[in-house]
């Protein structure tokens, strides 16, 4: 049965600003979203407060609102657009979900004759609320962990007593494990009950057995109305129960699963979804399994909604989940689609990996000082990253190079774990780095048995590792100049770097590199089609691996490189990597736009990324899609493939931009302001000589390389002092101290932490007022500023911590004449082409500089959707030379002003200092839009800015 005619607009509900457990996956379904059903020629009216989204772009949507996520906005939307039919809520995870419940409760939808599509109220209650979905699954069969709920803390009491430890706590309504947590201990039940009660909006929490140690295995489902459900990939934890998926490292297709079990998840799994609801949409389900033979099975949970999961099945089968589930709630069954990969096959196919993925998870521990650093059911990592191979062990090394944490893969890089005692600490209480520690305990000698026991990882995973270790021990005993063929190619198909071999054989990564050129050793790019190769493929996504030889009955010999080059001029955005603190969503916003306006200047566009969860690694943002890691190595390989004008470097914040030096060394063209000027600005000291020379001022300021140094600098400089490392993002290492032994402690930290780094020591203005310009500037030097902020908070608060406000609300005619003047000084001084950001302190009315950032910023998607204006895309078309600044007719349009507020997610992490200071906390940002000052919104947060000011 085709559409459901009777639908002419939709309203789109997205997640709001990021925070732990809720990331860009969102804004990856919700743009899909918006776009599948635009294409049915029906209306979208989308809500979201995230300023930095792709969906949030005017051109995603017939009508976009950047309000609150708030039933008073919805009332808003719907009087402002009677014609809307209905509301699709499960693309904006758990913050749509409840916002869509709460306007249910409260008769919102029933009074503007508004109806739910994609999934339905009955289904969202069954499946939060942990009573009701245990009862339905007791109904329909479907095995069950002992359980029982408590909405009391003396309940609660009760239940611990007839169950006996260990426990989990669940509560109900919550997002990414929110409160959630194991009890192993009796002393430890009362406080984590309380926090459990406390954590869920109807105070009510689930208490089950504990299932320590069992399997854990995902299921991502679409159905339609007819019934249909399709299996689109399962997902494996290699992490056993008692870790949260989103913070576990997770394989696809699931490895260790005996094909009868399997079957038997399937049946449960269709089973689950027939029975929460008639609606037609996606789900992800949740199982363990019991590591014996006997693979008992018991089901944890159902999302009736897209998930981070989804997002990541996405990627790793290539079926575009968000875009189906949409057309499945507009009527459409899943027969009358077609695979958007193949565009020959039905959507009703299940797709087929000849590949392995492997999700690992990001974190941000050294953000939150005092930070419990364990892992368990409540999630606490800000990002993840994918790595594609044609095996478990190439997948997972090249999941470790994306995370950019300063390792070259698992193992020979000289940086692993020599202490046994903390080696099994880091095992026995799951550890961040565990999938790094592992490889070490291996290393050590420590027995796989011992490694099973305490982590209860399962074997097949463990001997994976083993054999990765062997391989490393075996090339050891060879230099580079006797390293046989066959070895060298074996550790390359296992996704060992270059740089690891030559740690292994003690030489240069170019000379492994040089070796493998020799020795036809290169890297080929194999296509993910959603078919294992059954069907001919019409999008063009790529993942590398290496393959012998074939050779023909002529005699000649080749590898089969299913990536065709084109001879069309091409250019290469190097992407963000994966989410962090410092570096989010707003990166990923700037490549995309910046694919796209090289797209109209008439490149073929390229991208490079790993992350599962963003609008850039959408098969069909740029003409072709290397999923692969932002790492020197697989880069420098495609480029020698592609051959393409250049790289965009400006776009993906210091991830790409770190790469600059190396594409430089390499005479790979860099689109836009060179290295050279990229550098001058990073290195503090080049940067204030040049201050010197256009007679800008800047606080009084030394450089120190050691301790003694810095003390010596400190009886010069007045305290308070702030203390920054060079060539770090997110004001990482930043701090103010205040007298002789907090700046020696300091010091001696972060050199341990950042060996080699220049550190900077500045006079802090205590007191002052900062401020931020963003601004394009074309390689003839005209400057155009794209907006001034003036930051709430007192100087001394990382700028991404501050709310601000555009325009500046108190900055006299003065200060803003200086404020500009110094940026066009600045930017033609650095020569840039492109953008730059500079931050200021403003003291006396003199402003002083902070620092310069010669590439897009966080603040320029906020100045974008607060203007109304494409400043990406003119950057873009500026750093490829193909317009000038001159060339545009920019018309900002704001009535009022656009606050930028930050969004924290220290409720994730318990006794962690709260206060803010130099280096950046907040995991994502909204925007409010006021009309005046006078606006009690700013009025609060103007009153309480000075409130978390820290060193």
């Amino acid at each position: 049965m085709p559409k459901d005619t009777s639908i002419k607009s939709v309203l789109i509900i997205g997640s709001g600003p990021i925070v732990i457990g809720q990331a860009c996956e969102f804004d990856y379904a919700g743009s899909q979203s918006a776009r599948s059903i635009r294409e049915e020629g029906i209306e979208v009216i989308l809500i979201n407060s995230n300023p930095a989204t792709i969906m949030t772009d005017p051109t995603m949507a017939d009508h976009v609102y950047l309000k609150p996520l708030t039933t008073k906005s919805i009332i808003e939307i719907l009087k402002e657009h009677p014609q809307i039919d209905a509301v699709l809520p499960t693309m904006g995870g758990q913050t749509a979900l409840n916002l869509c419940l709460e306007a249910e409760e409260k008769g919102i939808w029933q009074d503007f004759g508004v109806k739910l599509i994609g999934v339905d109220v009955n289904a969202i209650n069954i499946t939060e609320d942990r009573e009701q979905f245990k009862q339905l699954l007791e109904r329909i069969n479907v095995p069950t962990a002992p359980a029982k709920t408590a909405t009391s803390y003396l309940e609660g009491k009760e239940i611990a007593q007839e169950f006996g430890f260990p426990l989990v706590i669940r509560p109900s309504f919550t997002l990414g494990g929110t409160g959630a947590a194991i009890v192993y201990k009796k002393e430890d039940f009362d406080e984590l009950l309380t926090r459990g009660l406390e954590a869920s909006p109807i105070h009510e929490v689930l208490i089950d057995k504990a299932l320590m140690g069992w399997k854990e295995y995902e299921l991502e489902l679409l159905r339609d109305k007819n019934d249909n459900v399709v299996i689109i990939c399962s997902i494996e934890n290699m992490d056993p129960m008692g870790i949260h998926t989103g913070d576990s490292i997770t394989v696809a297709p699931a490895m260790t699963l005996s094909d009868t079990t399997f079957q038997k998840l399937r049946d449960y799994a269709i089973l689950m979804m027939r029975s929460i609801g008639n609606f037609a949409g996606g789900c992800n389900v949740q199982f363990a399994v019991s590591p014996d033979e006997k693979e008992d099975i018991v089901a944890i949970e159902i999302n009736p909604r897209v998930s981070r999961s989804s997002a990541l099945a996405s990627k790793a089968t290539g079926y575009p989940i968000a875009k189906i589930a949409s057309k499945l709630a507009l009527g459409y069954n899943l027969d009358e689609l077609q695979n958007q990969i193949t565009k020959s096959t039905s959507a009703l196919f299940e797709p087929t990996l000849d590949y392995v993925i492997v999700k690992i998870p990001r974190w941000n521990f050294d953000k939150f000082e005092g930070a419990d650093r364990t892992l368990g059911l409540q999630m606490k990592s800000v990002g993840e990253v994918m790595g594609i191979g044609r095996s478990f062990q190439e997948a997972l090394h090249k999941a470790t190079q994306s995370l950019e944490i300063k390792r070259n893969g698992l193992g020979a890089d000289g940086k692993g774990y020599k202490n046994y005692e903390e080696i099994i600490e880091k095992l026995t209480f799951a550890s961040w780095d565990r999938v790094f520690v592992i490889y070490d305990a291996i290393a050590m000698g420590i027995p796989l048995s011992r490694i099973h026991e305490i982590t209860k990882i399962d074997m097949w995973f463990l001997k994976q590792y083993e054999e990765l270790y062997t391989l490393e021990k075996e090339i050891s005993n060879y230099k580079i100049s006797n390293l046989p063929k066959e070895l060298l190619l074996e550790a390359k198909q296992k996704g060992f770097a270059d740089r690891q071999i030559a740690h292994m054989v003690n030489c240069l990564e170019s000379e492994v590199h040089t070796l493998r050129m020799d020795q036809n050793i290169n890297r080929v790019f194999k296509l993910v089609d959603t078919c294992a190769a059954e069907f001919k493929a019409k999008t063009p996504y790529y993942y590398s691996t290496f393959e012998a030889e074939i050779e023909k009955a002529n005699g000649e010999r080749y590898v089969d490189n299913e990536s065709v080059v084109t001879d069309k001029k091409k250019i290469i955005v190097l992407g963000s990597g994966p989410n962090r603190i410092g570096q989010g969503i707003e990166f990923d916003y700037s490549c995309v736009h910046g694919v796209l306006a090289a797209k109209e200047c008439g490149y073929e566009t390229i991208m490079i990324n790993c992350n599962p969860e963003t609008v850039s690694t959408d098969f069909d943002t740029a003409d072709k899609l290397y999923f692969e890691p932002v790492f020197w190595e697989h880069i420098y390989d495609i480029i020698q493939h592609e051959k393409p004008e250049g790289v965009i470097v400006q776009l993906g914040g210091q991830t790409a931009l770190k790469l600059a030096e190396k594409l430089s060394k390499y005479g790979v063209k860099i689109i836009g302001t060179s290295f050279d000027a990229l550098d001058l600005a990073e290195d503090r000291g080049r940067f204030s000589d040049l201050l010197r020379e256009l007679h800008i001022p800047f606080p009084q300021f030394g450089i120190a390389e050691t301790a003694d140094e810095a003390s010596a600098l400190a009886d010069t400089l007045d305290f308070p002092l702030l203390i920054r490392p060079s060539y770090v993002l997110g004001g990482q290492g930043m701090k103010i101290v205040i007298n002789k032994k907090e700046l020696e402690e300091h010091v001696i930290n972060l050199l341990k932490t950042i060996p080699g780094n220049k550190l900077l020591l500045d006079h802090y203005l205590a007191g002052a007022i900062e401020a931020e310009a963003d601004a394009i500037c074309d390689a003839d030097g005209n400057v155009y500023i794209i907006g001034i902020m003036e930051h709430i908070e007192p100087c001394g608060v990382h700028s991404g911590d501050s709310n601000a406000t555009l325009p500046p609300f108190n900055l006299g005619e003065f200060v803003m004449q200086q404020i500009k003047d110094h940026t066009i000084k600045i930017a033609r001084a650095l020569k840039t082409v492109g953008l730059i950001n500079i931050q200021f302190a403003i003291k006396d009315d003199t402003v002083y500089i902070i620092e310069a950032n010669p590439r897009a910023s966080r603040t320029v998607p906020f100045i974008a959707k607060a203007y109304g204006e494409p400043y990406v895309n003119y950057a873009t078309k500026v750093m490829l030379g193909y317009n000038k600044v001159t060339d545009f007719d920019f018309n900002p349009q704001l009535k009022g002003y656009a606050i930028k507020q930050p969004v924290f997610s220290f409720s994730k992490f318990h006794n962690v200092n709260k206060a803010l200071g130099p280096e950046m906390k907040s995991t994502g940002e909204s925007i409010l839009f006021i009309d005046d000052l006078k606006d009690d919104q700013f009025y609060e947060l103007y009153s309480r800015r000075k409130m978390y000011l820290s060193k």
